[in-house]
């Protein structure tokens, strides 16, 4: 299955969308502004987001970008010019804030059950880098950086960064990384653990597809459950989640593509799973 989704004509083709072979690559196309994310942007990686979701021949999300930098922030032009976007947020000195973060690319991504991947084809900055971070996996080219700059430029990481970070890198080192705003190459942050792998800048795409498609040949609803008890198990005690993961295997004894799981091991072959 091969398709392209493209944004309606009056807002532009802000964010690209295209499945094939079970993998649905979104990619961020402003790259004469390094993919900062304008409101449009926001808006449509939203909407394609849920749409990947929500499509059951996807079963791998690829998060890319075009040009030199996979995403350099939050468009600080726009920004600074004031108005009001879907999210309720209302800019402009001394005017006041409203959030309705339900359905902001953040949100969802953590919410998804459709394992993400992040390749990194350049910079990842503020808004950028927490968008990756959202990611379940991150695969970074050689000449990507990511950049915690947020001290920097006088706010928080307000897209997920706080969250992430101590989880991923301990308190300590965290703390580092966001009172400092420093950047880090990508050497640095596969030795951190924020990347998974980095590889040449040429090679990326195959990479990280490569691995989408390893993903994509497992069982989606084992894969999506699997997921799922991953972020629960975050904020559970050990024994609470031993007893929720098996009350999530109950069910997915029943799918044809446990009983496909099975027989394939057993005639010595490999699984052709349908997500059902």
């Amino acid at each position: 299955m091969s398709q392209a989704i493209k944004a309606a004509p009056d807002q532009g083709d802000e964010v690209l969308y295209e499945v094939s072979e079970h993998i649905a690559t979104i990619t961020l196309n402003r790259p004469a502004r390094m993919n900062t994310i304008s409101r449009t942007m926001l808006d449509q990686l939203t909407t394609l987001l849920l749409k990947a979701e929500a499509d059951r021949e996807v079963r791998c999300v690829v998060l890319t970008g075009t040009g030199r930098a996979f995403c350099a922030g939050l468009d600080l032009a726009e920004a600074t010019g004031g108005g009001q976007g879907k999210d309720g947020i209302t800019t402009g000195a001394g005017q006041a804030v409203t959030l309705n973060l339900r359905h902001t690319p953040p949100t969802v991504l953590y919410n998804m059950e459709t394992p993400t991947i992040c390749a990194l084809n350049g910079s990842a900055a503020g808004y950028g880098m927490d968008t990756a971070l959202g990611c379940d996996i991150r695969v970074m080219a050689e000449g990507a950086k990511m950049a915690a700059a947020f001290t920097k430029r006088g706010i928080v990481p307000e897209s997920g960064g706080t969250w992430f970070l101590p989880r991923l890198l301990g308190w300590a080192k965290a703390a580092e990384l966001i009172f400092t705003g420093r950047t880090l190459r990508a050497a640095e942050c596969q030795a951190m653990g924020l990347a998974n792998h980095v590889v040449p800048d040429a090679d990326l795409p195959a990479a990280a597809r490569a691995l989408a498609k390893e993903i994509a040949s497992n069982a989606p609803l084992a894969v999506q459950a699997a997921k799922r008890m991953m972020r629960i198990g975050m904020d559970e005690t050990f024994g609470d989640h031993v007893h929720h993961v098996f009350l999530q295997l109950l069910p997915l004894l029943k799918t044809a593509d446990a009983r496909e799981g099975m027989v394939a091991f057993m005639e010595k072959r490999e699984p052709k799973f349908e997500g059902r």
